[in-house]
Formats: structure tokens, sequence, C-alpha cells
């Protein structure tokens, strides 16, 4: 399984939220790059990097902070937030992204999603499967859909996806475990309908107990933020995982 440090970016700065609030922000640090230097020395070799502005705005916001940690770490930087248009792929991948997540545009817009996937290819795209009390929810969590996240993950299974970020916001930000048991339901469903899936698990991870419930339940990948940020986890525990 693979662990993914996230950094989520506000105003240049690396943050984290409750629940994707915006209200409840929390600044721990002002230089993402030094940040993702220290991932890098570590050992790690991926890091999930969020545009929380470019969410919040339908665009891309933060590109310069791209461009710099993709010039300076070797990290495999998948990014996210803010891509609603084929330039801001385009963009993100000049940039220096190894790959892009699609979870707005996604539950929007899925000729315009297709059409990414069929220029891209599925090494490259990821499906961002954001939900809330089991429905999808878009631009940074902030506008609720009727999509249920089952439907929207087979769908694009179904389309040739194979990459998805699944996110329980009711425990992103909160350090009280990941959603397991979604993840367990989610992996047996796709099992049972025989979708193939590289699942990666997002929110509320809490310990390296959960990182083992997370590989022996079958993820592939998961994003780990504010217990890395809290000290719940060192750096140093997580490279143990890199394989």
């Amino acid at each position: 399984m693979e662990i993914i440090p996230a950094i989520d970016i506000i105003g240049g700065e690396y943050v984290r939220l409750k629940r994707g609030d915006y209200s409840q922000k929390r600044v721990y640090g002002a230089s993402p790059l030094a940040m993702a230097q220290e991932i890098a020395d570590a050992g790690i070799k991926r890091l999930h990097l969020v545009d929380l502005d470019g969410a919040k705005a339908k665009r891309v916001v933060n590109l310069k902070v791209l461009e710099e940690i993709a010039q300076n770490t070797p990290l495999i930087i998948d990014v996210g937030g803010g891509l609603q248009r084929e330039q801001d792929f385009i963009d993100v991948f000049n940039a220096g992204a190894h790959m892009a997540t699609v979870g707005s545009l996604a539950a929007r817009n899925q000729s315009l999603t297709l059409q990414l996937l069929a220029t891209y290819g599925k090494d490259k795209l990821i499906l961002g499967a954001d939900s809330l009390e089991g429905m999808i929810a878009v631009s940074g969590w902030q506008e609720a859909t009727s999509y249920p996240l089952f439907d929207f993950v087979t769908s694009y299974l179904k389309a040739g996806f194979t990459k998805v970020i699944a996110t329980d916001i009711n425990r992103d930000g909160m350090l009280g475990g990941s959603a397991l048991e979604l993840y367990k339901n989610l992996l047996e469903y796709l099992n049972n309908v025989k979708l193939p899936v590289e699942l990666i698990a997002s929110g509320g991870v809490n310990s390296l107990d959960d990182l083992r419930e997370l590989k022996e339940a079958g993820l592939s990948g998961a994003v780990i933020g504010k217990a890395l940020y809290e000290g719940v986890v060192t750096l140093k525990e997580l490279a143990l995982w890199v394989e």
C-alpha cells in the first residue's frame, strides 16, 4: 500500500481543514516547498497536493506552488482542486504534476471527463470521489449533489478509470479514524460487479494501526494529512511503509 502525504494549500500556506470547512482552517507552515522537501528527504515517493483556493474558486490558483515542488523535489505529485477546464489539466501537467484528480468536474461534466481520459489515459487521471452521507460533494465540498457514491465510482470505472481517491468528508481532518467500513463495502461491491480498482483512502487516518487495517482491507494507498502535521505519526514512521 502506498503512503501519500497531503499538502493542502490556501494563500500559499499549507493548512488543514475540518470536514472541508474553510472557516475551520489551521495553518501549519508558510512554505509548502519546505514541507515537500522534508517528505522527500524522509524517503517517501508520493505527494497529494490540493489547491484549496482553486477548489473554492473553481479554477487553478496555486500553480506556482506545484511548479516549485516539481522542480525542487523528486516526488511523484498528484494534484487536485480547481481542475474544471481542459486548459487546467494542460497547465498542471506542464507544471510538473504526474497525475491529476478529476472530482467536481466528473460530477458535472461527464463528456469532458471522458475526453480527458481519452487524452491522458488511466495512469495520469484519478477519479476523486468525495462523499457526504453517501452522496458526492463538489467545489471543495461546499456543494452537495444527489449522485450516490457507489453509482459515481461504478460509472467511471466502467468508462475506463482505474484509480480512485475516496474521501468520507465527515472524517476528514478529524483524526477519528478512516472510513474503513465504507472502503470495505465499496471494494466488495466493485469486486462483485467485476470492476478492478486501485482505491486510495483519504480522511481521518490517525494511527499506524489505521494504515495496517486499510492495507489488510485491500486499499492500494492512503492519504495522510492532519495526523502527520499534529505529530500523531511521523515521516520516519511513514517512510517504513515505502515499498
